[in-house]
């Protein structure tokens, strides 16, 4: 059982192709509440979750947001075409997926202090937080049978999502989840070894 589960952690992957196959509001639910027994600062639980599974919404999403990515797009003088294929495979992609989940940030709950220093460590503290809903987010998608991919594009037009999808002014776009069943294979994840990466402490 213990290596069944170590299995099940180590063999996430992020797919970005998935069947035209809807997901039932069950498992959406699963998925969510899942998500929710993350661990969060002081247990404020900082994340808000909003679901796109119809094609309006999404359809609002892409449009807007190849707008503002064109502008950025323009600025960084890419060329007319480059700029067209990466908009185009941007739309598609948020089109095609059958779930769509914007990770969030609400602030409102979390402490507030006087100085500039404690204030930003409590920021920190929320966005720790919606990081690690979001990783189990993906882990609980995982365990409905379904496969996900993390993308932080919100973070580059939080206020183009915020008016896209009419979110609440103290949800923080952080992150979006392209959520279905798989329809290609990953490559194979290649890890850096434990050596590089961790410092035993004396």
């Amino acid at each position: 059982m213990l290596t069944d589960f170590r299995e099940f952690l180590r063999s996430r992957r992020s797919i970005r192709r998935f069947k035209a196959i809807p997901i039932s509001d069950d498992i959406i639910n699963n998925i969510l509440l899942t998500a929710t027994h993350a661990p969060s600062a002081h247990n404020r639980q900082p994340w808000r979750y909003a679901v796109l599974k119809n094609p309006e919404p999404k359809i609002r999403l892409c449009e807007n947001l190849a707008d503002k990515f064109r502008s950025d797009l323009t600025a960084d003088n890419l060329s007319k075409a480059e700029i067209d294929t990466r908009i185009n495979r941007s739309k598609n992609r948020i089109k095609e997926a059958p779930l769509i989940i914007i990770l969030c940030m609400d602030l409102s709950e979390m402490d507030i202090y006087p100085d500039e220093k404690r204030s930003q460590a409590e920021r920190i503290m929320a966005i720790q937080s919606v990081a690690a809903a979001g990783c189990q987010l993906q882990l609980a998608a995982q365990a409905e049978g379904l496969a996900s991919v993390w993308t932080c594009s919100p973070l580059f037009a939080p206020e183009t999502v915020q008016t896209a999808l009419n979110l609440p002014a103290n949800w923080q776009p952080q992150a979006m989840f392209f959520i279905g069943y798989q329809n290609e294979s990953p490559k194979p994840k290649i890890l850096k070894p434990l050596k590089e990466i961790c410092l035993s402490v004396n």
